[in-house]
């Protein structure tokens, strides 16, 4: 029987599940979650994104999703149910940090939605793990009719060229960060991030900020990050960090990048095998360039 007229039905990381008459064709998406989508062949019709987001969609946060033929509807908060109905979706995919709760949408334009159109939300939360993260959302894509992607063999082979370029590295420390301004950083907490986790499963060494406030970054200075000593750093390039560029007046900073090997860090990886492929073949790099 055609999947695409037997009725569709996927159970989302609320334990609900959504269902339609048939296999929904037109997507709507949290932009992560597109992004996500489009790795597995499944281009949405539109996506949005969240309160840290602006007017033009971010590139860190869209992967391969091509913004040119991917409508883009704003940041989420400031949409209304009817926004993203006129797209006529047949399906929205969500993403949240917290349980049953929708990231990126009013509450109340969420709970709209979801009585006009299935829902699915996928938790992504740091509870979960990287792995555990890309099969949720391949068995939604399997659902919409993607078929196994590739990537999952290029995947296997990055984490094996990372494995053996952290063993050669001779303990080179990794440090995850995210630019604030001239005088301040985030320096993230790498137990509370699945990718920063799946890179020290790895064999990785990822250094850490001191115990103090914050459950996913630790504020700091220029001069707090020295102190960690890293080799390779993972730099936030969302549109919603302190772009690079101007912190080139910044001393600490000139200094940490004449020693380090800096590598762009998106936390809001897409959940899709490609997009880890890419993350630890990036890290394996740095680490090869840093062995002794």
């Amino acid at each position: 029987m055609d999947q695409r007229t037997s009725g569709w039905r996927f159970a989302d990381d609320r334990g609900r599940t959504a269902s339609a008459p048939r296999t929904p064709e037109r997507v709507v998406a949290y932009i992560r979650a597109g992004a996500a989508l489009q790795d597995h062949g499944l281009r949405p019709v539109a996506v949005f994104g969240s309160a840290h987001d602006g007017p033009l969609a971010d590139p860190a946060k869209a992967g391969s999703l091509p913004l040119g033929e991917v409508a883009y509807l704003g940041p989420g908060p400031a949409l209304d149910a009817a926004a993203v109905l006129d797209r006529r979706p047949d399906l929205v995919v969500a993403v949240g940090y917290e349980p049953d709760q929708v990231y990126g949408l009013d509450p109340d334009a969420a709970k709209q939605l979801e009585e006009q159109v299935p829902l699915v939300l996928i938790d992504v939360g740091q509870d979960r793990t990287l792995d555990g993260l890309r099969d949720r959302t391949a068995a939604l894509a399997a659902s919409l009719g993607a078929a196994e992607p590739r990537a999952r063999r290029e995947e296997e082979a990055a984490r094996r060229a990372l494995r053996a370029a952290a063993e050669r590295s001779g303990g080179a420390r990794v440090l995850a960060l995210s630019p604030a301004g001239a005088g301040t950083v985030h320096l993230a907490r790498p137990g509370a991030w699945p990718d920063l986790r799946a890179l020290a499963d790895l064999g990785v060494r990822t250094a850490a900020p001191a115990p103090g406030p914050g459950v996913n970054w630790a504020c700091g200075d220029w001069n707090t990050v020295a102190l960690l000593e890293p080799d390779v750093v993972l730099v936030d390039v969302r549109a919603n960090a302190e772009p690079l560029v101007s912190l080139g007046d910044v001393p600490a900073w000139r200094e940490l990048t004449a020693r380090a090997t800096v590598v762009p860090w998106n936390p809001e990886l897409p959940c899709s095998a490609r997009a880890h492929a890419d993350f630890f073949g990036a890290v394996a790099a740095a680490l090869a360039a840093r062995t002794p």
